[in-house]
C-alpha cells in the first residue's frame, strides 16, 4: 500500500480541544491509531496525539464506500483525518468524528514489538528498547505531564520567591566532590570529566546572585544495579546566600507542597490514570525532622536492625523505616565523617549542619550549610585527603567576600518515581543510562 503525502494538510486541533462546543464542525486531527475495531459495517479507530485521543467512527452507508472499503489500518499507524464533530456518549470526550477523508502518513510492522493497547504488561527492558513507541502509551503520556508540571511548578515558585536561573559547566576539569565516581572524557589534549553535580558553582554564583537554582543533568559512574539509581540525572539545585540549612528546610518544603498542589490542580487526570489519586496529596507543613541519633534510635528499637554510629543507613533499615515513616520527613545532623568537604560542621564537630529528606524508603534530597571561610575550606579539604591545589580556582572566589550560604539538590526522577507511584526509576526517563543501557 502506498502512503499519502501531508501536502497542504494541517492540524486544526488537538485531540483535547476537540469538544461538545465543536459539534457538527469540521476538523482536521493528527496522530496514531493506538486501537481499531472492525465490526463489519462498522469501523472504529481510536486516534491518539500527544494530549489525548478522539474516537473516528466509519459507518457503511455513512462514510463514502470508498473510504470505507480502501482504508486498511493498523496499531500505531500514522494518520490524519478529515471530518465532522458529532456527538457520541460512549466514546472519549462525549464526541465522535464522522470522517471524509483518512491519509496514512506511515505505517507500522503487523505485529509491533511491545504491547501498545494497555491489554497486557510488556518487559521493562523490551520497553525500554523499544522507547519511542513505548512513550506514546496512554500510562507514559501521563506519567511525563505530571513531570512537565513538577517541572513548571518548580520553576515558577522558585521565580516568585527572587530565584535566578543558572546554567553551569558541564565539563569540568577535577572532581566536583572529591568522589572517583566519575566519567572521564578527551577535551582537546587533555582529560575532563563530565560533572557529578552543580556544587561548587552555584556555590560560587550564591556569592553573585544570592538566590539561584538550576535543572540541569548531572553524571555518576556508579556500577549501581538498583531500581533507585541512574548513571545520567536530571536534578533541581538550589543555593541560598545569607541563610543557613534551617531556611532551606523551608524552602525545599513549601517548594514540595507547591509542586503537588499543582499537579493536582493541573493533572489530576493524569493521576487517575496511575492510579496515584488518592496517594500523591498535598503534605502536611511542617515536614517531621529527626536528628540523625534520633533515625539510629527509631531504627534499633523499631526495626530491630543494627546500625553502628557513623554508618549510612541501609536499604533494609530505610525499607522498614518506611512502615513507620511512609511520609516526607528530613533528617537532620548526620556525622561529618561521611559528609561532603563543604558541608559545615556543627558545634559538636562530629555532627554537620547538613540533611536528608526522605519519602518512604527513598531518598530524594540532600543539603544543608555550607562552609564560606577559605581557611576553613582548606582544611576541610585537607582533612578529607583532597588538594587544594585541584580546587585552585573554587578557592579563589572565597578571596571575594563569600557570604554564609545553604542550598540542596533534588533528584527530579526519583520524586517523579514517587509522585507517579512507579517501580523503578527508569521509567521516570525517557532514554535512561544505566551500567549496561546506552542505547537507545
Amino acid at each position: 500500500m502506498s502512503l499519502d503525502e501531508m501536502a497542504d494538510w494541517r492540524k486544526t486541533h488537538l485531540t483535547k480541544e476537540v469538544t461538545s462546543k465543536l459539534i457538527g464542525q469540521e476538523v482536521v486531527l493528527g496522530g496514531w491509531i493506538r486501537n481499531f475495531r472492525d465490526l463489519g459495517g462498522l469501523k472504529f479507530i481510536n486516534l491518539q496525539d500527544s494530549y489525548g485521543e478522539r474516537q473516528i467512527t466509519m459507518k457503511k452507508g455513512v462514510v463514502s464506500d470508498e473510504l470505507f472499503n480502501n482504508t486498511k489500518l493498523g496499531y500505531q499507524y500514522c494518520i490524519m483525518v478529515r471530518g465532522k464533530v458529532k456527538k457520541f456518549g460512549n466514546a472519549p470526550g462525549g464526541i465522535e468524528i464522522i470522517p471524509s477523508e483518512i491519509k496514512i502518513l506511515n505505517k507500522t510492522p503487523d505485529k509491533l514489538p511491545i504491547d501498545m493497547t494497555g491489554e497486557t504488561t510488556t518487559d521493562l527492558d523490551l520497553r525500554l528498547n523499544n522507547r519511542a513507541l513505548d512513550l506514546r502509551s496512554v500510562r507514559n503520556q501521563a506519567i511525563f505531564a505530571i513531570r512537565g508540571e513538577l517541572i513548571k511548578a518548580a520553576r515558577e515558585f522558585l521565580f516568585d520567591n527572587e530565584f535566578k536561573e543558572i546554567y553551569t559547566p558541564k565539563i569540568i576539569g577535577s572532581a566536583t566532590e572529591g568522589g572517583t565516581e566519575l566519567f572521564p572524557i578527551m577535551y582537546f589534549d587533555r582529560e575532563a570529566f563530565l560533572t557529578q553535580s552543580a556544587q561548587l558553582y552555584k556555590e560560587q554564583l550564591s556569592g553573585v546572585f544570592e538566590r539561584v537554582f538550576e535543572i540541569g543533568p548531572s553524571f555518576r559512574a556508579e556500577k549501581s544495579h538498583t531500581k533507585r539509581h541512574l548513571c545520567e540525572i536530571v536534578q533541581l539545585d538550589i543555593e541560598i546566600a545569607f541563610a543557613d540549612m534551617t531556611d532551606v528546610l523551608k524552602t525545599l518544603e513549601e517548594l514540595i507542597y507547591f509542586v503537588i498542589k499543582n499537579i493536582r490542580n493541573n493533572q489530576l487526570g493524569s493521576l487517575k490514570i496511575l492510579e496515584m489519586e488518592e496517594k500523591t496529596l498535598l503534605p502536611e507543613l511542617p515536614f517531621p525532622r529527626y536528628t540523625y541519633d534520633q533515625i539510629l534510635d527509631l531504627i534499633q528499637k523499631k526495626c530491630k536492625i543494627p546500625i553502628e554510629w557513623g554508618e549510612d543507613i541501609s536499604t533494609e533499615a530505610y525499607r522498614e523505616l518506611e512502615n513507620i515513616l511512609p511520609g516526607y520527613y528530613y533528617i537532620t545532623h548526620w556525622p561529618m565523617a561521611i559528609k561532603p568537604f563543604y558541608i559545615m560542621p556543627s558545634k559538636n564537630p562530629k555532627y554537620s549542619e547538613s540533611f536528608d529528606l526522605q519519602k518512604g524508603m527513598l531518598e530524594l534530597s540532600s543539603g544543608g550549610t555550607r562552609v564560606h571561610n577559605k581557611e576553613h575550606l582548606i582544611s576541610a579539604l585537607e582533612l578529607k585527603g583532597l588538594n587544594p591545589i585541584a580546587f585552585e580556582s573554587h578557592l579563589n572566589t572565597f578571596d571575594f567576600g563569600m557570604p554564609p550560604h545553604a542550598g540542596l539538590g533534588l533528584g527530579i526522577a526519583r520524586w517523579l518515581t514517587v509522585l507517579c507511584g512507579l517501580n523503578d526509576i527508569r521509567e521516570a526517563v525517557m532514554y535512561p543510562r544505566t551500567p549496561e543501557r546506552l542505547t537507545p
